[in-house]
């Protein structure tokens, strides 16, 4: 079927208007009008082919809602008029040890993501949400409630569940401590969503203008991370960190903000792979670990979402048309963005 989106048409080009083909509906999928689609900063990666592997002409975006304007005579929980969400997933293998575990981001067989990967389905490449329409199995698509506003709910596709899903993992309790490094997309949701989980929540950022911004969203504490005396008052006080920075750091410096058994996790990543230099003594020292997390498997996702809907948790967006995408990467990349751009699909 024609859809209409936009797209870049090499490495580091411009997004304009591009007209390409979705997949017919089969009898498992779920067709979607694309209502909102967010600006993820991967997008920018992608578009730069920073992390290498992309496929053009491309249509990013991987933080989609919309409503089902059709469905495929096998699908059960989804009707036409339903609103959903489609996050950086489309489709997986669905027989190794992390899909059954539902842990499909970690696919053995490679997840299929919403843009820039081969269609298993169609044996084309995938495009993304920077379009009108989307045409999805109905395991990949995700229920959003009515209580949520639906265009800032589209990063949560993203934003949301990859700071979500670390803090469910390394089980944070009431009354623990979070740090959160960095403010940008990712960051502002990791501390609402500590926040709400009962959690004493810490910015730590470069920028003394972020301080009222970080207490504005929830954070008790900000710590300029650049002050050298001000991280080391906090030596030793944080069971958690969550950190977004997607870029080279010191993680010495962060680690030596946990408690004894605390743990640091990385979910930004940069733009080029980089080594992190991290000293043995800042993790014997006090039995402190160093995890990982990517994005969150389909059932954490609709959990994410309904967990949102329950305790009013949305993402800060500025509402922009289609028009603007290129000027919205420029400010993504020089963070002049409160938190998350999000696209209006009416104006394509």
């Amino acid at each position: 079927m024609k859809a209409q989106g936009y797209a870049a048409r090499e490495a580091g080009g411009k997004l304009s208007a591009f007209e390409f083909e979705r997949r017919q509906l089969g009898d498992k999928d779920v067709s979607i009008d694309i209502k909102y689609c967010g600006i993820c900063h991967s997008d920018i990666h992608q578009v730069n082919n920073d992390w290498g592997g992309a496929s053009f002409p491309m249509v990013p975006g991987h933080e989609i809602v919309g409503v089902v304007n059709a469905v495929g005579k096998n699908v059960a929980r989804f009707k036409p008029g339903d609103r959903v969400g489609v996050g950086c997933m489309v489709d997986s293998c669905g027989k190794c040890g992390p899909c059954k575990m539902g842990l499909q981001q970690y696919c053995e067989n490679g997840a299929t993501f919403t843009y820039s990967s081969k269609d298993k389905v169609s044996g084309g490449m995938t495009y993304g949400g920077y379009s009108d329409k989307i045409v999805v199995v109905e395991d990949f698509v995700l229920k959003v409630s009515e209580k949520l506003d639906f265009a800032a709910t589209a990063p949560l596709l993203c934003a949301g569940i990859t700071t979500y899903s670390p803090l469910k993992h390394w089980n944070l309790k009431p009354g623990q401590t979070v740090g959160v490094a960095g403010l940008g997309g990712l960051g502002h949701m990791a501390v609402k969503l500590a926040k709400s989980m009962g959690a004493h929540v810490v910015v730590m950022t470069t920028s003394e203008k972020k301080r009222d911004e970080a207490k504005r969203l929830g954070a008790e504490k900000v710590i300029i991370s650049k002050d050298t005396e001000d991280m080391k008052k906090n030596r030793m006080t944080m069971d958690l960190i969550i950190d977004t920075i997607p870029a080279p750091h010191d993680m010495n410096l962060y680690l030596s903000l946990l408690k004894i058994n605390g743990t640091i996790v990385l979910v930004g990543l940069p733009e080029k792979e980089s080594q992190h230099v991290i000293s043995a003594g800042s993790l014997i020292g006090g039995r402190r670990s160093v995890g990982g997390s990517n994005i969150g498997g389909i059932e954490e996702t609709q959990e994410m979402l309904d967990y949102c809907a329950d305790h009013g948790i949305v993402s800060d967006i500025e509402l922009i048309p289609v028009s603007k995408v290129n000027e919205a990467y420029v400010r993504t990349v020089n963070s002049d963005v409160k938190y998350r751009f999000v696209i209006d699909m009416s104006s394509l």
